[in-house]
């Protein structure tokens, strides 16, 4: 059902957190993917969520201001971490099976600013030298202009509270509450939209998995 709501595009919700705005240079500290899929009913619901802090990798930088925005500290003695490597080769095989098992072609990342995002897993992928990224290249599926049509609102915080959805701002900045916020958000108007008669389910008779195409 996934597969043809999203033209064979498996949604995965992406948050990133890390040590400043240049995808390249700087370091990942955390990263979140939550896994996404239709219920009974047809609607889109949050299935799994995958996060994992990670290692600095040699050479990053890291700017005291993002630390203190997001309240990291990538030194915390107790802090469990893993090299970008072992991360992103785990979650990609994650993302990877479950494109698989729900019959899509591939995996389309939706985020909040999913610009900002989509840089930093592509930086990394591209780093660590790992041809089989899941995503789409380029393509992406941005809540802050969706949440700008449906809500006026563009701040997740805010969004979230238009929407209806509890948003406790104690929590934020961790990329597993932000990816799971950002999740419950893009359920929360795919739904709605589909409730409102803007998109129906395809007779049998269409494929739209089959006519994915490479270009998005």
């Amino acid at each position: 059902m996934i597969g043809k709501r999203f033209r064979g595009y498996l949604p995965v919700v992406i948050d990133v957190e890390c040590g400043g705005f240049i995808a390249k240079t700087d370091a990942i500290l955390e990263v979140a993917a939550v896994l996404l899929d239709m219920n009974e009913h047809g609607q889109l619901v949050r299935e799994s969520t995958h996060f994992y802090r990670v290692v600095p990798f040699a050479g990053a930088n890291i700017e005291e201001a993002a630390l203190k925005f997001t309240g990291i500290n990538p030194h915390h003695p107790l802090r469990i971490a893993y090299p970008e490597l072992k991360v992103f080769q785990e979650m990609f095989q994650t993302i990877r099976a479950k494109v698989k098992a729900t019959g899509c072609t591939r995996a389309i990342l939706v985020g909040h600013n999913a610009h900002f995002d989509h840089g930093f897993i592509n930086a990394a992928a591209e780093r660590n030298h790992l041809k089989r990224n899941p995503f789409h290249p380029f393509s992406s599926l941005d809540t802050v202009s969706m949440a700008a049509l449906c809500y006026g609102q563009t701040v997740l915080a805010r969004a979230c509270k238009a929407a209806g959805l509890e948003f406790d701002p104690s929590e934020a900045h961790t990329a597993r509450y932000d990816a799971e916020k950002t999740a419950d958000l893009f359920c929360l108007m795919i739904n709605r939209w589909q409730a409102l008669g803007g998109w129906q389910w395809p007779d049998d008779s269409s494929n739209p998995v089959e006519e994915a195409d490479a270009d998005g």
